[in-house]
């Protein structure tokens, strides 16, 4: 009876958990280094995947412009300022940042599609940047001293990084949305727009500048790791939301995968010792509240 809703509220358990994996290997590695070799290792994965079902048949030669353009700005730029706002600012903040992507696509669709935005949707919005507000001003105590709630360098260039990642996430959906409408298979557009992605960082990690070169070996253990990370996130984590989307409502499975801000919280308990300070949790819930309200009907 509930099948769509667990489904939803696994992708968005997974997103949480791969943002903790990922915590480790992009320090690592360093935020380029890490997301090249995940979109790689994904690149394969979905290839594989596609060769092996009829996927392809779905997407038009009219669909790769815009899947190209879309994986380029949504994935290459959009990922790559995510795993530099996780460097910057741990991995709970960046998941308050990167819940952003749902309004802003929201707002997206008003000022370019002529999309209708009801007073409670627009009280959903605000609702959502508050909380995300609260988060990251009122988010830690003291007494938490565990790295990931460390800040590295200015605060404001770490949330104007991960504002980035969130528009740029926003803006990718934005272009592939009418393609996705004519039916397109999302694991085939996938399989496109990510390689776009992964030639990119590749060509990227090629440049002559010491910042996009690795910042640690990249050992067998490393590429274990961001493998589960790209297979539990970009994988399994898909999957379970086109099956929620695939028979639940829409404006409840769209608030159920935003949880993954609060999802996280616990978990971050779990593995750092450390109970997230109260501003964290309210900030947190918030961001839940303003996405029901954005997404009802």
């Amino acid at each position: 009876m509930f099948l769509y809703e667990a489904a939803a509220l696994g992708a968005a358990s997974l997103w949480a958990l791969t943002g903790l994996l990922s915590a480790g290997p992009a320090l690592h590695l360093g935020a380029i280094a890490f997301n090249c070799t995940r979109m790689v290792l994904v690149a394969v994965m979905l290839g594989l995947w596609v060769a092996a079902t009829t996927g392809w048949a779905s997407i038009g030669n009219d669909h790769l412009a815009p899947l190209v353009l879309s994986g380029f700005i949504g994935i290459f730029l959009g990922d790559t300022a995510l795993f530099l706002t996780l460097n910057r600012m741990g991995p709970r903040r960046t998941a308050m940042l990167f819940s952003l992507n749902a309004p802003m696509s929201a707002i997206l669709g008003w000022l370019v599609l002529d999309e209708y935005l009801s007073p409670v949707q627009v009280g959903g919005l605000l609702l959502t940047f508050l909380g995300v507000l609260l988060a990251i001003r009122f988010g830690k105590r003291k007494s938490q001293l565990h790295k990931w709630e460390n800040i590295k360098g200015p605060l404001w260039v770490g949330v104007l990084v991960g504002l980035a990642a969130a528009l740029s996430q926003s803006v990718g959906s934005l272009i592939a949305r009418p393609i996705m409408e004519a039916g397109a298979d999302p694991v085939a557009a996938s399989s496109i727009r990510v390689p776009v992605a992964a030639l990119g960082l590749v060509v990227l990690t090629r440049l002559p500048v010491s910042w996009v070169k690795p910042s640690g070996s990249l050992t067998l253990p490393i590429v274990g790791i961001i493998a589960v990370s790209g297979l539990l996130g970009m994988g399994l984590g898909m999957t379970l939301i086109l099956y929620a989307l695939s028979g639940g409502e829409v404006g409840i499975v769209a608030t159920l995968s935003a949880t993954t801000p609060v999802v996280m919280l616990p978990m971050s308990w779990w593995r750092t010792g450390e109970m997230p300070a109260l501003g964290a949790w309210a900030g947190a819930a918030l961001v839940v509240a303003g996405s029901a309200l954005l997404f009802a009907s």
